[in-house]
């Protein structure tokens, strides 16, 4: 089978993901996956055991065409049709897609589309009718959804044995798909396309942008909370002189940050934020914050505060919610983003509240809408160096997320806040 868009390379449907015993893979997850050498995220995508899947469908096997005219009807709010030729209109290829969707919801309709059941010329346009149209909200919800919401609104989702495994199923895919993927500084956030002609002037505007936000001159302290591949880090003690101390969880971004800022007043360690001490100047902090979940918002701020000087500066650029309490995406939550949670403006300013002071607060939703669609043209031009590690379903589900994800900064469901604080003076 082949899956083709408008404007990429055609991808043949090979065999299942080739990565076997390229990442090191924690036992419980080999374990869960069924197999000793199997990565544990490959093993969880639709298709990788095909009994399994086989087996799962075979209550779906009504009597399709009802099924198919209430997927038209749910489609047809946002203006999307089964079988016609826009951009934003799908192709279906195997007709249990839609007991599967009606089933299982947003699981449902990115599971089925990692397997082939369905296609789409522009799935980030199809995307932003579906979410524009709240489609995802509404019309999709299922009894699972109902039992996601408990279990976030009851139980601390991002405790640290969760958040290193989230590390290690997102950020440790392997450092040639970031390479592939990002700009040359490997800068895995929202760029500045202000006076920018490509992503490689927009992220290294967006880096100029914080450094300068944050005053930073030679000598000054910086920690770097979730420093990724330390594109930061680099840029600020190159730049701007300034002595930098950066923090991951992920051992591949450690060991590549330490590479690459090899010779500069940079150290890089293998920290959980809630452990990170010392005293600094300056703090920053860029994409990380999504992962540090509601109930442990007081906890982040306090750390900062506590690791910053009294009037120092505070940077915090993350991805925002409209909403309060919400649920991760159940797609997402699985196979790209584990306990991951958005904040909402209200949850960031009540857990800052006596700890630091608002200074400054962008949003740059279009221009992250910009920066990821900039990414999957490196991705797909990239892929023939990819395939063979990656293979073809690893093609689709990435390609879903990366759409998804700009669509929904396009729709305006999403956010994203460059936020400046200054810490209060009264002890942390």
């Amino acid at each position: 089978m082949e899956a083709k868009s408008a404007g990429e390379k055609t991808v043949k449907e090979g065999p299942d993901f080739q990565l076997a015993n390229s990442l090191p893979v924690p036992a419980q997850m080999n374990s869960a996956a069924g197999s000793s050498t199997e990565p544990w995220v490959y093993s969880r995508l639709p298709g990788a055991r095909k009994d399994t899947v086989a087996n799962s469908d075979t209550h779906l096997k009504g009597p399709r065409f009802g099924l198919k005219r209430q997927v038209e009807k749910i489609l047809s709010r946002a203006d999307i049709t089964i079988g016609d030729n826009r951009p934003w209109d799908i192709t279906v290829t195997d007709e249990r897609f839609y007991g599967r969707v009606l089933l299982r919801g947003s699981l449902g309709l990115g599971e089925s589309y990692v397997d082939g059941w369905w296609d789409c010329l522009s799935l980030d346009q199809f995307f932003s009718r579906v979410l524009s149209a709240n489609l995802d909200r509404n019309l999709l919800w299922n009894w699972s959804s109902a039992l996601r919401h408990l279990r976030v609104a009851g139980f601390n989702q991002q405790t640290r044995s969760r958040a290193e495994r989230a590390v290690r199923q997102h950020y440790d895919l392997g450092n040639e798909l970031y390479q592939k993927m990002l700009d040359r500084r490997m800068v895995y956030s929202c760029a500045r396309w202000e006076h920018a002609a490509n992503l490689e002037e927009a992220q290294k505007g967006k880096l100029d942008f914080v450094c300068r936000k944050l005053d930073l001159r030679p000598g000054i302290t910086l920690l770097d909370i979730g420093c990724g591949w330390g594109s930061l880090a680099k840029f600020a003690a190159r730049v701007y002189g300034a002595k930098v101390c950066g923090i991951t969880l992920s051992r591949q971004q450690m060991q590549l940050a330490q590479e690459v800022c090899k010779g500069l007043p940079v150290q890089i360690f293998l920290r959980d934020y809630r452990d990170a001490h010392g005293t600094f100047d300056r703090v920053a902090s860029l994409g990380m914050f999504e992962h540090v979940g509601d109930k442990n918002y007081v906890r982040f701020f306090e750390t900062v505060c506590r690791c910053l000087r009294p009037g120092g500066l505070f940077f915090l650029s993350t991805i925002g919610s409209n909403d309060s309490f919400h649920v991760t995406d159940p797609w997402i939550d699985k196979y790209i983003f584990p306990n991951s949670y958005l904040p909402s403006a209200a949850l960031i300013t009540r857990a800052m509240e006596g700890l630091f002071l608002l200074q400054d607060w962008e949003n740059w939703a279009p221009d992250y809408d910009r920066t990821i669609m900039a990414w999957f043209e490196n991705f797909q031009r990239q892929w023939g160096d990819l395939e063979p590690r990656y293979g073809a379903r690893f093609y689709r589900m990435w390609k879903y997320y990366l759409m998804g994800a700009a669509a929904s900064f396009r729709a305006r469901r999403n956010h994203v806040w460059q936020i400046l604080m200054v810490r209060q003076q009264a002890l942390c």
